[in-house]
């Protein structure tokens, strides 16, 4: 008796709800000589998956189960060593068959020449890769990519570009399958788009390793390699302060070791509703355990921290709270930064104003942003609780590279450079820099919904029009700021209208933020591009004046006169190069000690 043709492979985590639906349309199959294994990467409902597979009555069904999650290729590499099945297809816990699914791709793998064939979906992926459950392919020593190497939404660079140098691959030109789109999607926590990104991926997925992360909608990100330096530093015995980080770490993550270094003891407990660039546990650079987030309370009752330091933007304030409210007595410390203005909209302005005014100290990133909670919250909040420090400045450490020569020395036109979303930019204003002569460089572009995506609808225009001057590069990391960056005359700031007339009460977010990008071009020693709002209050201007850091602009001819001058002197570049370990963190660190040290029980 020949075995089974199929080797099924169910990859599952987290999704034991959407299983039996996937293996009742298994079991439909009018193609019956299969086998099938479900491989549980280490869901945190492991008995409701096995009891799914228990209640099977077919015995062509086996369970392989492991406790930790491993990632999506270990799974399937798990799944192919289980079964011998000379034809391979992939039906993931959320996906179905219809009955004539199998049958439609055997069809297809009938043809010997054939390697890999895709059925249809019934609503299109929207992805330039075929999804898992469209696909089957004839059994070959090729294994899926794990996650050490690299974890991305793109099969095709997990998987299915090894098998095309195999041979051919074909369409069964029938739709028998459908894709489901939902929330907990491995894709969606992958890609920014939907939401995702890495952070969002290492939460849920409880990823304790750095990653090499690549998503279809930014790029690619090493880890192993940015934090190496860190993660191999030995550090003093801790012998200071007990400090409870809480909520989630934004774009320079790795600061918060300027604590470690100075002896404290870290810990951390973050946020389950970060975003997909903001660092939560956990961390890659490693020498901060985390508390298990599903038993937090006991977590904090049993650590007893010196201090809680609770940060930073407004999607961490629902989480901080809770900390707060769960432990009142223990010494707490608000680091916020970001848009006091979203968590108005999104309805949790109760919850940020109790976590300032109930805070032993609170610590904001601008004067501005300061002086507007005290306002906004007078009566409730002692002003001399509220401090002014930056909670997302980069660690000294990425300034010790050499300076790269300027472009500008070798052609004489002017180059600015643009690191991260191009706000307030759009292609007529960057071709009319190109007829100025200004060159644009555009770094780390991403898919996303709102602002920041918008270059989406008119880069392609720009690029066609002024091909010699914008410019289009994948995002710079922190390791290579001084260097890359370094190489041209300015660095773009936020392009974006200021109408408060001077009242901080009408002030907006841009009118109070300090941008993450401000550190980083400073650290290149470049002087930053600034729209000149005169009569208006704008944080990041007033800064910019004082450290003689900003060019300021009204038009694309000032922008052009400005760059004249900067060239000509290179005034801006020897301000930046002046302050910029101002804006390091380890700068403000021993502060920030004394802060806790001043309030800790």
């Amino acid at each position: 008796m020949s075995g089974p043709r199929v080797a099924v492979l169910v990859p599952v985590y987290d999704q034991s709800a959407w299983l039996p639906r996937a293996l009742d349309g298994l079991l439909a199959q009018t193609v019956t000589d299969w086998e099938a294994v479900v491989v549980d990467d280490g869901s945190p409902d492991p008995e409701a998956v096995a009891a799914v597979v228990a209640a099977l009555p077919d015995a062509r069904v086996r369970l392989l189960a492991r406790p930790d999650n491993r990632g999506l290729g270990a799974t399937l590499n798990t799944g192919l060593d289980a079964t011998t099945a000379p034809v391979v297809a992939y039906l993931p816990a959320d996906d179905v068959w219809a009955p004539d699914h199998l049958d439609a791709l055997l069809e297809c793998l009938a043809d010997p020449a054939v390697v890999l064939v895709r059925s249809g979906l019934t609503e299109p992926a929207g992805t330039p890769y075929a999804q898992l459950v469209q696909v089957a392919h004839r059994r070959t020593g090729h294994r899926w990519t794990e996650r050490a190497e690299l974890e991305a939404d793109d099969l095709d660079r997990l998987y299915w570009h090894r098998l095309a140098g195999s041979g051919p691959s074909a369409d069964t030109g029938r739709v028998t399958c459908t894709w489901t789109r939902h929330a907990g999607q491995r894709s969606r926590a992958i890609r920014e788009s939907t939401d995702g990104g890495l952070n969002v991926f290492r939460s849920r997925y409880r990823v304790a390793q750095p990653l090499r992360f690549a998503s279809t909608d930014s790029g690619d990100v090493d880890e192993v390699a940015r934090y190496a330096r860190f993660r191999d530093r030995t550090y003093p015995e801790p012998d200071g302060l007990s400090v409870l980080v809480v909520g989630e770490l934004a774009f320079n993550p790795e600061r918060v070791l300027t604590l470690r270094e100075r002896g404290h003891r870290l810990t951390g407990l973050w946020t389950p509703d970060g975003l997909g660039d903001s660092t939560v546990g956990p961390l890659p650079f490693g020498h901060v355990p985390d508390l298990d987030r599903d038993t937090w309370r006991d977590g904090v009752a049993a650590l007893a921290p010196d201090v809680v330091w609770a940060q930073l933007n407004w999607r961490a304030v629902p989480f901080a709270h809770a900390v707060r409210a769960a432990f009142p007595d223990v010494p707490f410390v608000w680091h916020f930064k970001e848009a006091p203005q979203r968590s108005m909209v999104r309805g949790e302005w109760p919850l940020l104003a109790d976590l300032v005014t109930g805070a032993d100290a609170c610590l904001l990133a601008t004067e501005e942003e300061r002086d507007w909670f005290a306002g906004a919250l007078r009566g409730r909040v002692d002003p001399a609780r509220l401090g002014v420090l930056d909670g997302d400045l980069p660690k000294r450490d990425w300034l010790d590279a050499p300076l790269s020569p300027k472009l500008s020395d070798a052609d004489g036109q002017p180059h600015t450079v643009v690191v991260g979303r191009p706000a307030g930019l759009d292609g007529e204003w960057l071709v009319e820099l190109a007829r100025r002569g200004v060159h644009t460089h555009l770094y780390g572009r991403v898919r996303a919904p709102g602002p920041t995506g918008s270059w989406t609808s008119w880069l392609d225009e720009a690029l066609a029009t002024a091909p010699d001057h914008v410019h289009v590069h994948p995002a710079v990391g922190p390791e290579s700021w001084v260097t890359e960056l370094s190489r041209y005359d300015a660095g773009w700031l936020h392009r974006l209208p200021s109408d408060n007339g001077g009242e901080l009460r009408r002030a907006s977010w841009d009118d109070l933020n300090s941008p993450a990008r401000l550190p980083v071009c400073l650290a290149a020693g470049l002087p930053l591009l600034q729209p000149d709002h005169p009569g208006q209050l704008v944080s990041v201007a007033r800064v910019l004046r004082e450290d003689g850091t900003g060019l300021f602009h009204d038009s694309p001819d000032g922008v052009a006169d400005v760059l004249a001058g900067e060239l000509a002197t290179r005034a801006g570049g020897r301000a930046a190069l002046a302050v910029r370990e101002r804006y390091t963190f380890d700068a403000h660190a021993d502060r920030l000690v004394e802060l806790f040290g001043s309030i800790a029980r």
